[in-house]
């Protein structure tokens, strides 16, 4: 795969970390939203349950937002490690 190829895949796996990023935070938004709701609701299985939810929902936004960062590094230094600036933008160099 050519370095240029390449480096438009590992872009496109950067916004889908983005997205994931996203969408594990609206589940708990979604997730904060029941437990507000099971105030008045008193339901014992959601009060019961909901904590765990959130931690392992958490745990996984953790995990996603540490590799997003992590890769993004990566994704940095393989640009300026194969002198991409130029072929990326001709102006850049």
């Amino acid at each position: 795969m050519e370095k240029l190829q390449k480096l438009e895949l590992m872009d496109k796996v950067q916004r889908e970390l983005e997205d994931l990023q996203k969408s594990q935070t609206a589940v708990l938004k979604k997730l904060s939203q029941i437990a507000a709701h099971n105030i008045t609701l008193g339901a014992d299985l959601l009060e019961e349950k909901l904590p765990d939810l959130e931690e392992k929902v958490n745990s996984t936004l953790t995990i996603t937002t540490e590799l997003s960062e992590s890769f993004a590094v990566y994704r940095d230094k393989f640009y300026t490690g194969n002198n991409l600036a130029a072929a990326v933008d001709p102006t850049a160099g």
